[in-house]
């Protein structure tokens, strides 16, 4: 299977059900919503699977693309994918592991975050309370969450909820940091 991204650019993806490609309607969206803050921004990708969205932050001009995936396969594909799309001056990593744990291990903050776990994987209180916790989002900087729509909000200390959109089965809650 592949995936088609931002100038028609095709990406290789993971055979079978191991990850689950964001549907090309939900990543247009949030492009279209983060639309002007990409060019430049350090974009994290947080259960990266096959890269697509930090392909896609790349192609629109992203500084610097951080993944993190579990899955040693899928992190050959990320790395593969990220290599084919960006310019010599952007900057990009993929880390494999656990993501609670990476994300205590990395530094900097991040402008855009995108967090995109399996719907069933119990990751999204440990992930969000270690992005606060850690304060890996910049101030001004925004996390999108993909979660099935019928999930309700995290209520997260130190996050707050800035909007929510739903698209079919899909929907995306946007955070940012509270004013302190």
């Amino acid at each position: 299977m592949s995936v088609r991204i931002y100038g028609n650019r095709l990406l290789k993806t993971l055979p079978g059900q191991e990850t689950r490609p964001t549907v090309a309607r939900v990543r247009e969206a949030l492009f279209n919503i983060w639309q002007g803050t990409i060019d430049g921004c350090r974009w994290l990708d947080l259960c990266a699977g096959s890269g697509s969205m930090g392909a896609e932050a790349l192609c629109r001009g992203a500084a610097i693309a951080v993944g993190i995936e579990q899955s040693s396969r899928a992190c050959a594909i990320v790395e593969q994918n990220w290599q084919q799309v960006a310019k010599p001056e952007q900057q990009f990593q993929v880390l494999r592991g656990d993501v609670v744990d990476r994300l205590e291990s990395l530094s900097g903050q991040f402008d855009r975050i995108y967090f995109d776990p399996p719907y069933a994987s119990g990751l999204y209180e440990p992930v969000l309370n270690a992005i606060a916790q850690f304060q890996r989002l910049a101030i001004g900087g925004e996390i999108a969450v993909e979660h099935s729509a019928d999930r309700s909000q995290l209520a997260i200390a130190g996050l707050e909820v800035v909007r929510q959109k739903r698209y079919g089965n899909t929907a995306l809650t946007f955070y940012q940091r509270k004013e302190e």
